[in-house]
């Protein structure tokens, strides 16, 4: 086993002990509402423990997919008759959207876990082929203008790329430093292993700089109370103007 190897797997050691530390010691005591499958009542942990209020016991659901759920439920037509494609697809997502979009495509960089094995940063689609891109919690992981601009290529016009990613809005700029490639470097500066950075509110001049308009949606006010969301995640709407 290689030295790299052996440090991701004493960090996701790491991460387990401090979920199952939390399960005990930190405890929901606000009933809460899935909006995906009804279940009302106490959430678990989520994020190596660190969210208390995070997930649905019944499906497993954590706040973005429940956020996601609250833009959907009011923008479904946008879907209904487009064509998706759905990259690094999570089961969550994938059921909400699959019977909704016209057509429905899910995409990953590794073999086996989607329809296509397709790379984000050079994605081998015609230009103008596609209605809808699902892109949730990928952007950190990755060079993100390439992928945004890939993504600003393969949209038709008057199509949408659904975005979600981590965010700190305090921030002006993103924090980013190729330099730092071990997975524990990584973990601590950007909160996980395979993350290459934290979002600022620059986030939006990123998206524009693609080409994409942009609408955002907003977790706020009694749904992060009733739906354990977090206060002020968002879903970024970025538009291939027609």
């Amino acid at each position: 086993m290689t030295t790299h190897s052996l440090e991701t797997l004493w960090w996701r050691v790491v991460v387990a002990a401090r979920y199952f530390a939390a399960r005990f010691v930190q405890q929901s005591h606000y009933p809460r509402i899935c909006n995906i499958c009804g279940y009302h009542g106490l959430f678990g942990p989520a994020g190596g423990g660190l969210r208390v209020d995070a997930k649905c016991p019944r499906c497993n659901s954590v706040e973005r997919h429940r956020l996601f759920k609250l833009w959907l439920d009011g923008n479904s037509e946008r879907l209904r008759a487009a064509e998706v494609l759905h990259f690094a697809p999570e089961k969550g997502l994938s059921a909400l959207i699959r019977p909704i979009a016209r057509s429905y495509r899910t995409a990953d960089i590794l073999p086996g876990r989607a329809d296509l094995v397709l790379n984000i940063e050079r994605i081998c689609l015609p230009d103008a082929s596609v209605d809808v891109i699902v892109c949730s919690h990928v952007l950190e992981h990755v060079d993100d203008a390439m992928a945004l601009a890939e993504q600003y290529r393969i949209l038709r016009p008057g199509g949408l790329c659904l975005i979600m990613t981590p965010v700190v809005e305090g921030w002006s700029r993103t924090y980013e430093n190729p330099a730092l490639r071990s997975p524990g470097e990584r973990t601590l500066h950007f909160g996980q292993h395979d993350h290459v950075r934290y979002y600022g509110a620059d986030i939006r001049a990123r998206i524009a700089a693609a080409g994409l308009a942009l609408e955002e949606f907003t977790a706020e006010g009694p749904d992060i109370v009733r739906y354990a969301l977090l206060p002020g995640e968002k879903v970024f709407i970025a538009i291939k103007k027609a």
